[in-house]
Order: structure tokens, then sequence, then C-alpha cells
């Protein structure tokens, strides 16, 4: 049985690859809408603040402020709505996921960004 589901979820693994991310990123994610008949694409911007990593049910959580309310979204990762991802900044973080920014409000919920390694010689 377990081989059935696994030939199933092949064929829902996104063959295209989106941009590489990790947790604490800044990302932009352009989500395709549909309204009706018509179709446009709506950019969701924020930091991810977790990923799970499960062959074709793999998803994402990104989280940012709107209007001083804290709005999250999970998105999976292989699925047809989403057009694409711009990373933005990247984030340094020591966590797999960054729950704790729930609680955190205003500039506690700064994300220090991975700076290249530079050496003078």
């Amino acid at each position: 049985m377990s081989n059935k589901i696994s030939e199933f979820e092949k064929d829902k693994v996104r063959e295209e690859a989106l941009a590489e991310f990790h947790v604490g990123d800044t990302i932009d994610v352009h989500v395709r809408i549909v309204e009706g008949e018509k179709q446009r694409v709506q950019i969701f911007n924020g930091t991810v603040i977790g990923r799970k990593k499960r062959g074709s049910r793999s998803a994402f959580t990104v989280r940012r402020i709107v209007a001083g309310e804290g709005v999250e979204r999970t998105f999976p990762l292989h699925s047809p709505w989403i057009e694409k991802i711009e990373v933005k900044r990247l984030g340094r973080v020591r966590r797999a996921k960054l729950y704790y920014l729930r609680e955190r409000i205003g500039k506690a919920t700064k994300v220090r960004e991975k700076v290249a390694l530079r050496r003078n010689r």
C-alpha cells in the first residue's frame, strides 16, 4: 500500500526548482489568486518561521506583521498556485523553528542578517 502512495506522491512533486531558502530568511511568495474567471498574482512577504520537509507534502510557514497584527500563512511547497519565491534577505538563526517570534512585537521580531564571510589578504 505504501508503494502506491509513494508512486502517487512522486507525480505531485514540482519539477522546476523554486528559490533555495531557509528558516529565518525574508522572502516574497508570489501566489496565484483566482477571483471568478480572473487570475492575478499576489505577493506575500515575510520571514520564514518553519519548514516541513515531507516529500510532496512539504510546506513552509511565513510570518509578517500587518497593522500591528501578526499574520502567518502556511504554503505547500509543491503547490501549483505558487508562481515563484524570491529571497530578499538571508537570516542568521540558530533554531529550526522560529515560533518564539509569535510573542514578540516591534523591533524584537528582527532576525539578524547573514553576511558573507570576507577575508582581507
